[in-house]
């Protein structure tokens, strides 16, 4: 039966996609249809495909490396929205500001400041449990909030555009935004260094020491500090990567789509890569799969919401029962036979 695990994925999200397409009343075939040709019916769904499923794959190994360390990290929408804040205040001096620095240096500086933002408000989290035993699903998702309000504050304050007219971080200029492989689509030079970071991210957590103890420290804190490693520094390290990958994924979105920064600039990606981290077996490279895969289902969507009522409500819904059910399958598949003694 082992063989059938790697199909069980799949085809159960299939079966759970024709019962959410049933359950909302909507003509099976036809909406299927929809999907398909709106997330790869030409080099256009393609390339939504690959720029919806960018955010949720970062944001979805955020989720991995925290996971993995045994910290529960929710908060990869903060972490998200202060990586896009902290590449916002780069970009008001280096962009909008007298330095007049060249792109191929400014678009760099920009990732690195977004990056360092993520890592910062993951570590905060973090402290709080090694130092002052706040578990960490609580801080992270409070610390949601307070980004959410900082944004708002940022937006329609000290980074609101030059003409004060409305609540939004100044439009970057083409040359300051990750170079497209084409005008006439999104797709972006993010998406690669997205799937280059899943590779790394494989490669740290499988195949270095660093990684081995990160695991360890995840799967048994006990046995680590019988080994001498050091578990409150690992955890730290844990929800730092994290952070930082979240707030990549918030710098690739602002750098590669959106330009500039409001209210609505997140979209849910932190949350929604849970459930990709999820899907993805806690694994970095099968996280290119479910990202993948949601992301095509974003990108069909957008189809399915010009002909019918449905939306991108549609996918949240998937995404639930998805979670549901790969829980109550994998629980299943992890039961063992209970030996009686004799």
């Amino acid at each position: 039966m082992k063989w059938l695990r790697p199909l069980l994925f799949p085809v159960g999200l299939f079966v759970i996609l024709v019962l959410t397409l049933v359950v909302f009343r909507l003509p099976v075939l036809d909406s299927l249809k929809l999907l398909v040709t709106g997330a790869a019916g030409d080099k256009f769904g393609w390339s939504r495909t690959a720029v919806k499923s960018t955010p949720l794959l970062l944001t979805g190994l955020g989720m991995v490396v925290a996971w993995r360390g045994g910290m529960y990290n929710i908060g990869g929408e903060g972490q998200f929205i202060v990586g896009g804040l902290f590449g916002a205040i780069v970009a008001k001096f280096l962009v909008f500001g007298s330095l007049h620095v060249p792109p191929f240096i400014t678009i760099p500086l920009i990732l690195i400041a977004c990056v360092l933002g993520g890592a910062a408000w993951a570590w905060l989290a973090g402290w709080l449990y090694v130092r002052r035993g706040v578990e960490v699903v609580i801080s992270t998702i409070l610390l949601n909030f307070i980004a959410i309000q900082v944004l708002g504050y940022a937006c329609s304050g000290p980074l609101q555009e030059m003409k004060k007219q409305v609540p939004l971080t100044d439009l970057l200029p083409d040359n300051a935004m990750l170079p497209k492989l084409s005008r006439q689509m999104d797709l972006h030079l993010g998406v690669v260094i997205a799937w280059v970071v899943a590779i790394l991210v494989f490669f740290y957590l499988f195949r270095t020491r660093s990684g081995y103890r990160l695991r360890l420290v995840g799967e048994n804190s006990n046995m680590a500090r019988a080994n001498r490693i050091q578990v409150d520094r690992t955890r730290l390290l844990a929800m730092c990567l994290s952070g930082s990958l979240c707030g990549l994924a918030g710098g690739i979105e602002y750098l590669g789509m959106a330009g500039q920064l409001g209210s609505g600039f997140s979209q849910q990606w932190g949350f929604l890569g849970i459930p990709v981290a999820l899907l993805g077996g806690l694994h970095p490279l099968l996280c290119l799969g479910s990202a993948g895969i949601f992301g095509a289902l974003f990108a069909g969507s957008e189809d399915l919401a010009r002909f019918t009522q449905a939306g991108t409500t549609l996918v949240y819904v998937i995404q639930a029962m998805a979670v549901l059910g790969y829980v109550g399958i994998k629980a299943q598949l992890d039961r063992r036979p209970v030996v009686e003694p004799s």
